[in-house]
């Protein structure tokens, strides 16, 4: 991997960690100080990796670099006589024995950690999922707003307030008790959840796919199974969405970094093992005793890993989304379903219950009205899809849809 490659990869997976262990040694009132460390670091090695080339292990250069540099901030400020003089006797000259733990486990214990301490009911849901992507993930405030179909300045002004909030009532970076983790644990499934969608499909640039993204949250996720305490079978139901929808990540692009519709994909590049773990994971999730979204969306990403059209695949699906909306109703959830609902019972039917969403600023509802009308109607259905053309962000989808307009027009 190029150094101008190699820094973004480790900035996206290091970052986290480093700014995790950073703020328990800190305490989260004193967040901005751990990021600060962090982005420093990277600062630095981006500046001295360009004249000197990268170190034999880069990975731990950061890692060194970063401690050096939370002790020297220790040294020179009040943080050392609050924090530090406790821990260690005669700690202004032995300031040396103090150990910044970046060891593999103390970073696992210090995300998950961080994971209930963000997701505190004290702070609104969205403030929740905005931290623990900057915190957790090292997104920037850009791609966070436009997670949130937001702007920086209120994306900036939320994690302000939420912060200050957990400074204000001093909440501490630690588990839980077993009551608190049961009622904070939606929230953290709901931000990896987030999470992995927006590396599975990003509208905040021109990219269609970050992988790496998407298996930190499942990588993430994976963590709570490793604690009895948030070892729960939504955890698994989770896991198993993930997994699925991973193993097809090599197929939904081509060579020109192209959106693959999923009836086109080539299913020889789907992975076996991903779908196998996927799997597994959902056979746990069924023991429990609550059914969850993430439950339901596994399965129908399951019957997704079977390419083959068979009425008995669309209508198990199309019976996932009708639990779905029963139980969480979602305008996106009753599109899809509309497209199951086509598989399942015809075009016809499905074009009246689209039609019925008037999601008319969404793209992914003109394209799936475009698919709907094609040889039904296709005067109509390149409307739709000019429309879907106008809306949509990403350069993928729109190299799919001139292409759909142009198969249209030829048969006029």
């Amino acid at each position: 991997m190029q150094q101008q490659e190699l820094i973004p990869h480790l900035f996206r997976n290091e970052y986290r960690k480093i700014t995790a262990v950073l703020c328990k040694l800190f305490g989260i009132e004193n967040m901005e100080i751990a990021e600060d460390i962090a982005s420093d670091t990277f600062l630095h090695a981006s500046e001295l990796w360009g004249i000197r080339g990268l170190p034999d292990n880069p990975t731990a250069w950061l890692y060194t670099v970063a401690k050096n540099k939370a002790k020297d901030h220790l040294k020179r400020n009040k943080l050392f006589n609050q924090k530090v003089v406790p821990m260690v006797q005669n700690a202004a000259s032995e300031l040396h024995e103090l150990e910044i733990d970046l060891s593999d486990q103390n970073i696992k214990d210090s995300q998950l950690q961080m994971m209930f301490a963000i997701c505190h009911p004290v702070i609104p849901a969205e403030a929740q999922i905005g931290l623990s992507l900057r915190i957790l993930c090292g997104f920037g405030i850009e791609e966070i707003a436009a997670a949130f179909l937001s702007n920086k300045e209120t994306i900036n002004k939320r994690l302000f307030r939420a912060k200050e909030k957990l400074r204000q009532l001093n909440v501490k970076i630690e588990m839980p008790n077993e009551a608190e983790i049961n009622h904070r644990l939606e929230s953290v499934l709901a931000t990896l959840y987030l999470l992995f969608n927006e590396g599975y499909y990003s509208q905040a640039r021109d990219v269609t796919l970050r992988k790496e993204v998407s298996l930190e949250a499942l990588r993430l996720t994976h963590l709570l199974t490793e604690n009895q305490a948030t070892n729960k079978s939504a955890v698994y139901a989770l896991l198993a969405l993930m997994s699925f929808h991973a193993s097809r990540f090599e197929a939904r692009l081509n060579q020109n970094g192209e959106t693959v519709l999923y009836q086109d994909q080539d299913e020889s590049l789907w992975n076996a093992e991903l779908i196998n773990q996927g799997e597994h994971f959902l056979r746990i999730s069924w023991e429990g005793s609550t059914i969850t979204k993430y439950h339901l969306e596994a399965g129908i990403a399951y019957w997704h890993t079977i390419k083959a059209d068979t009425p008995l695949k669309w209508e198990t699906i199309l019976q996932f989304y009708n639990q779905l909306l029963f139980l969480q109703y979602s305008p996106i959830v009753a599109l899809n379903r509309t497209y199951a609902l086509s598989k399942a019972n015809g075009k016809a039917e499905a074009i009246i219950e689209a039609e019925k969403l008037n999601l008319s600023r969404n793209h992914l509802y003109h394209s799936l009205l475009g698919e709907l009308y094609t040889d039904i109607d296709n005067g109509k259905a390149v409307v739709h899809f000019k429309t879907a053309l106008g809306l949509t962000k990403s350069k993928g989808d729109r190299e799919v849809l001139k292409r759909k307009i142009a198969a249209l027009d030829l048969r006029k």
